[in-house]
């Protein structure tokens, strides 16, 4: 593990008032997965906004390495290469996901809306779209219609879309919600998979996913951090037993 790769210093974003999150200070450390947990309206869904750009903060910094990346919109986040994934899929549902990954990959290079002119364009991406595929387990769908894959697959081809970005930080928004057993077994597996090489920081209500996968823990209660530590050390907090587990028997 090296250093701090992504922090949070002071974060604050309020709404009309309210204060979604309240001086929150975070650090993630390199070539690991930190997530992020905590009870509904803890502020994890608003921290992750405003680590990923969709959120300007009210108050405090956000960087990676040396950039400072407060208030940057969120393609100019992920130039720096932070990816994310999101809760909600929102693929294209008659594009295989190899023309996914060929559409994902061209934007890096500026030639997106020129794809039309020719097929070489996107051609010329179909080695590293194989690849992207074969990372996440896709490679015997890659070309059938997106809209027609098990829920558990277009999360797969979801989190292959933020992998083409080439990412140091990925961060997946909920990467298990709404997954059977088997589902969410298989992309437990994946996260391990692709996190070779890569910081991951996940927002995951699930605690025996983060359990199997997570490094460090960050626990939020009403937009403060309540608890940060390995997981073996925050699940018989009592102060994280009383404000998230309920019963402490879930947390084991």
């Amino acid at each position: 593990m090296d250093g701090p790769v992504l922090c949070a210093q002071g974060l604050v974003k309020e709404f009309r008032g309210f204060r979604a999150v309240d001086g929150v200070d975070l650090s993630v450390a390199g070539g690991t997965v930190h997530a992020l947990v905590g009870p509904n309206g803890a502020g994890k869904t608003t921290l992750f906004n405003l680590l990923t750009g969709f959120l300007k903060p009210t108050e405090g910094r956000i960087r990676l390495g040396e950039h400072d990346l407060t208030g940057r919109r969120p393609e100019q986040v992920a130039r720096h290469g932070v990816a994310r994934s999101f809760q909600i899929t929102s693929l294209f549902a008659q594009l295989t996901p190899r023309e996914h990954l060929q559409l994902a990959l061209a934007g890096g290079t500026g030639l997106t809306w020129r794809f039309w002119r020719s097929d070489r364009t996107l051609d010329r991406f179909s080695e590293r779209a194989a690849e992207l595929l074969d990372e996440v387990g896709l490679t015997d769908h890659a070309d059938i219609p997106a809209g027609t894959l098990a829920y558990g697959r277009k999360r797969a081809l979801e989190l292959a879309l933020a992998l083409a970005l080439d990412p140091k930080v990925l961060l997946l928004d909920e990467p298990t919600a709404g997954m059977g057993v088997e589902d969410i077994d298989r992309t437990v597996d994946l996260v391990r998979r692709v996190r070779e090489g890569r910081t991951v920081v996940m927002v995951e209500h699930n605690m025996s996913v983060v359990a199997r996968l997570a490094d460090r823990v960050t626990v939020l209660q009403n937009g403060r951090v309540l608890v940060e530590g390995p997981y073996d050390e925050i699940r018989d907090d009592p102060r994280v037993v009383t404000a998230y587990l309920g019963d402490p028997d879930v947390a084991r």
